[in-house]
């Protein structure tokens, strides 16, 4: 059994309820056909039932069994509005404006679901930027008390590949932080070491990413990875946590034995911290691309409730893996 298999086993041992409200997209809704048929999550569309029937009749979808909620009908709605209206007024939302999210903007209505504990997490971003799909998070779920932030990963699944836990990484932040400071680069280290423990039951073995390794490199950008490592190490010791580190230091045993040859943790990695989001976004793109590599996500952390983004490229079967994951992210704050 592969990685996303296992942890759709998890999700099905635990079923939980995920909204996917990007039901203008067909492979959405051929995602939602296959995590009921298979078991992996209790699924909600919202949507205008003719419009998503007729969608799915066209691209040959059972959504037979799969619950709908149609924001022009629902009795929910007045309710949501009322209280989004409520959370929002303060920063100057009307009442008028509350309306025209909820009934146009089906992510408010997925995080107004959950606010009201209505359903468990959501998945969107097939169509839509990871700005648009976290924006209604933010503003609605807010972000967890442990948290001092919020941060995105993708895990990445590489095929035949000895390094990382037999070929899974986190990649992070690959969706989110432009340009993260060393107080965030750490804290979004510890964030990721957590949810590596979480979605593989492993140790979380935690590099911090430069162009640099241990003082081969002189630069501003590698002075901030190395104060990002000292903070982490110092805040987060439980967690086994290195850097500033080459790539190949990173994850390759006998570069490390060159590069890094004091470091506890080089050439073991299996979380990859990198220094800002043109990295970490190329590097993961890379990776799908050339190594063909199964990539999940921008998976976020950090929020009080799961709400995952997906990439406007993801296949359907990337967007099961993304429910999957959600719901065992769900089973762990439970």
């Amino acid at each position: 059994m592969n990685f996303i298999d296992e942890i759709k086993q998890r999700a099905k041992s635990n079923i939980k309820r995920i909204i996917l409200p990007e039901t203008m997209d067909e492979r959405v809704l051929a995602a939602a056909s296959i995590c009921h048929k298979e078991h992996i999550a209790d699924i909600t569309l919202i949507g205008e039932e003719t419009k998503i029937y007729e969608l799915a009749k066209k691209n040959n979808i059972d959504l037979n069994g799969i619950k709908i909620i149609n924001p022009y009908t629902s009795s929910l709605t007045e309710k949501l509005i009322n209280e989004l209206y409520e959370l929002r007024k303060a920063k100057g939302l009307t009442k008028e404006e509350a309306q025209k999210l909820i009934m146009e903007d089906y992510m408010y209505y997925a995080c107004m679901l959950v606010h009201f504990d209505i359903a468990d997490g959501v998945v969107s971003g097939a169509c839509h930027s990871t700005a648009n799909t976290l924006r209604p998070a933010l503003q609605i779920i807010k972000t967890a008390p442990d948290a001092s932030l919020v941060s995105a990963f993708f895990l990445m699944v590489v095929p035949n590949c000895e390094y990382g836990e037999n070929g899974v990484f986190i990649f992070s932040d690959a969706g989110l932080e432009q340009n993260p400071t060393p107080e965030k680069l750490a804290d979004i280290a510890h964030a990721s070491a957590k949810s590596f423990k979480t979605l593989t039951n492993k140790e979380p073995i935690v590099a911090l990413l430069s162009h640099s390794t241990k003082g081969s490199a002189k630069h501003p950008d590698v002075d901030k990875v190395i104060e990002a490592t000292k903070i982490a190490q110092t805040k987060y010791p439980e967690y086994k946590i290195d850097g500033e580190l080459q790539l190949d230091a990173a994850i390759v045993p006998e570069i490390a034995a060159t590069k890094a040859p004091n470091s506890k943790i080089a050439g073991h990695a299996n979380v990859l911290i990198f220094p800002d989001l043109d990295a970490g976004n190329i590097g993961y793109k890379l990776v799908q691309r050339l190594a063909k590599a199964e990539s999940y996500g921008p998976i976020t952390q950090g929020i009080k409730k799961p709400i995952n983004d997906l990439s406007r490229g993801c296949s359907i079967s990337d967007i099961v893996g993304v429910v999957a994951i959600t719901s065992v992210q769900v089973a762990n704050k439970d």
